[in-house]
């Protein structure tokens, strides 16, 4: 590889050479840090090592983590399925797997490979042989493989399965629900202490046995709360509480140094809205307290539709600004889709079933505003018809303000639970179909108010003949529910919209009509608009190759997240798959003899 930078300073004595890393450390420069990853162009094949580099220098590596003592296990066997994700186009085969029992096994982990890193490796033998090989490994946190582009893969390094994660006594309390109560400032509001590996519809399940539930979600709820709130976590009740990393007050972390750091607004401030939205550049969430609310038992689950966007999004910004409105208010697009209501049928109902059957879909862009009303009938049978003839009475008021179809109004009535888990539903039927392992290539985007017209007369005129590869959301959220101070970067003005092109190339594709080519050209054409048209655009769960897009994409938070970076991952261990940052000018890699 060529003689090192810091050649000049490898004397002969041991105890220097780790004072001089350590004080090196403590000065490295943002600017030091080498941008967008060159991770390999082509997946890894996963039946073999030397597609990772099966030098002595992997065999090196492998000998020196088996030295790490776990109260779980390291698993270099079995490592296929963590190089594969839900977007299932990228494939990234890591070195091993960690299989934590408790957050030291993870701590404990990291801290191996940062001290690996700067050379300070530690076995159950003497630190002999300065070797040539530079040590390159990384870190990523894997909870359902619901990732995109290869977020939550680590080509070459260490994936940590955060669903083994159990807490410090080895035992699976992974959700602790508090009801409130009195505390040193006055009364508590409730929450729920979950473990980061732990998913939303288990946090759902728990906290309904208080009456509890979250306040902001995601449409689909089988995913790690460590994974959402490394995002964002946006559904249709974001125009009200903000997403789910606004609804935090704790959280547990460990940092790229192997640090385990409590953090919240008032202690360690600067990583906890770092790690908020931070794309889990700056640690590994193991834990998070979660903000409650009274859990409602019904929702009456509302969609109607129109032929113009301009209303559209009129009665869409409407409702999101109004102080008596929906619980959760979102919307999709449609093109080109034939007998539209009668697939409604199965789980709602028209209010004017005649005029439902008369409608015609066929050839037409239609906009479908999508609404819920949470309600709790009472135990009585007379008072609970006098209790939905109330809550039908604020729904009839609420739609008589909008301006839809009238002969499109279709409604249902769902439990709570049924509603909030209405995409597993979804999911349960393509898995038994064969459709749900197939690449998905979403494109998520988040679009200023001042530009979405623009953006839709383009996109849904222009650039998209049909919805069949997959539904495409629509809806605004209000800027002043979102907390600035995350690492979340959005559109600059009150109200934005998110746009979700959450397609599905099915194993049947013809390649020219439906085919992933095809979608991929059509995801590109409609970035290029963007940028092109100066509609300041950000992606959410972005994904960019180039360090002009990276810059441009957190614009002033930019030098913020270098400093961050360099604060609570100096060596760039942490989340290679977003291709974010290289490692720095590595450290050459001491190869322990176990």
């Amino acid at each position: 590889m060529g003689s090192s930078p810091y050649s000049f300073f490898r004397l002969k004595k041991t105890i220097f050479f780790r004072f001089f890393m350590i004080l090196l450390l403590t000065c490295i420069s943002h600017h030091r840090m080498n941008l967008c990853s060159n991770l390999p162009p082509a997946p890894a094949d996963p039946s073999t090592l030397s597609n990772l580099g099966g030098s002595s220098s992997s065999y090196d590596v492998i000998s020196s983590l088996k030295t790490i003592h776990l109260e779980g296990h390291l698993n270099f066997d079995n490592v296929n399925h963590a190089a594969k994700d839900f977007g299932n186009r990228h494939h990234y085969l890591p070195l091993a797997i960690v299989h934590p029992k408790s957050v030291s096994d993870i701590s404990s982990t990291i801290k191996h490979v940062f001290e690996m890193g700067m050379g300070m490796g530690k076995g159950r033998g003497e630190t002999v042989e300065e070797g040539n090989q530079q040590h390159q490994v990384t870190i990523a946190a894997r909870g359902r493989g619901h990732s995109l582009q290869g977020q939550a893969q680590a080509h070459g390094g260490v994936v940590i399965d955060m669903g083994s994660l159990d807490d410090q006594e080895g035992r699976p309390k992974t959700i602790i629900v508090h009801t409130g109560g009195s505390g040193v400032n006055g009364k508590m509001p409730p929450y729920a202490d979950v473990c980061g590996g732990e998913v939303w519809i288990n946090v759902l399940h728990e906290s309904l046995k208080y009456g509890l539930a979250p306040k902001s979600w995601t449409d689909y709820l089988h995913l790690t709360v460590g994974g959402t709130l490394s995002n964002a976590g946006i559904s249709g009740q974001a125009f009200r509480h903000g997403p789910q990393i606004n609804n935090v007050y704790q959280l547990e972390v460990v940092t790229g140094k192997g640090d385990i750091v409590t953090c919240s607004e008032k202690q360690n401030a600067d990583l906890f809205y770092g790690v908020l939205g931070g794309l889990g550049q700056f640690g590994i969430i193991t834990r998070a307290r979660i903000s409650l609310e009274p859990a409602p038992k019904m929702v009456k689950w509302i969609r109607v539709l129109y032929s113009e966007f301009s209303i559209f999004s009129k009665d869409q910004e409407h409702l999101i600004s109004s102080r008596n409105t929906f619980d959760y208010i979102e919307g999709f697009v449609l093109i080109n889709r034939t007998g539209l209501l009668n697939n409604w049928r199965s789980s709602f109902n028209p209010k004017e079933p005649l005029q439902a059957t008369q409608f015609n879909s066929d050839g037409r862009t239609l906009y479908c505003l999508e609404m819920a009303k949470y309600f709790d009938p009472v135990d009585d049978d007379d008072d609970d018809d006098n209790d939905n003839h109330i809550v039908n009475q604020v729904i009839e008021s609420l739609l008589s303000e909008l301006s839809y179809i009238p002969s499109t109004l279709f409604l249902s009535e769902v439990s709570y639970v049924d509603f909030l888990d209405r995409v597993h539903v979804s999911e349960i039927k393509l898995r038994e179909k064969g459709l749900w392992e197939v690449p998905h290539p979403w494109l998520n985007l988040l679009i200023p108010k001042s530009k979405i017209h623009e953006f839709a007369k383009q996109v849904f005129g222009n650039i998209l003949t049909n919805t069949a590869n997959g539904p495409i959301l629509i809806y605004p959220a209000n800027q002043s529910k979102w907390n600035n101070r995350t690492s979340l970067v959005t559109p600059e003005e009150d109200i934005f919209y998110l746009v979700a092109f959450l397609s599905a190339v099915p194993p049947s594709s013809t390649g020219t009509d439906d085919g992933l080519e095809r979608v991929l050209t059509q995801n590109q054409r409609i970035l290029d608009f963007c940028k092109g048209a100066g509609l300041g655009m950000k992606q959410y769960l972005p994904h960019y190759t180039t360090q002009d897009e990276w810059q441009a994409h957190f614009g002033h938070k930019w030098e913020l997240l270098l400093k961050r970076k360099s604060m609570y991952d100096p060596l760039a261990i942490l989340s290679p798959g977003h291709r974010i940052f290289q490692k720095p000018t590595p450290f050459p890699f001491r190869r322990i003899l176990a």
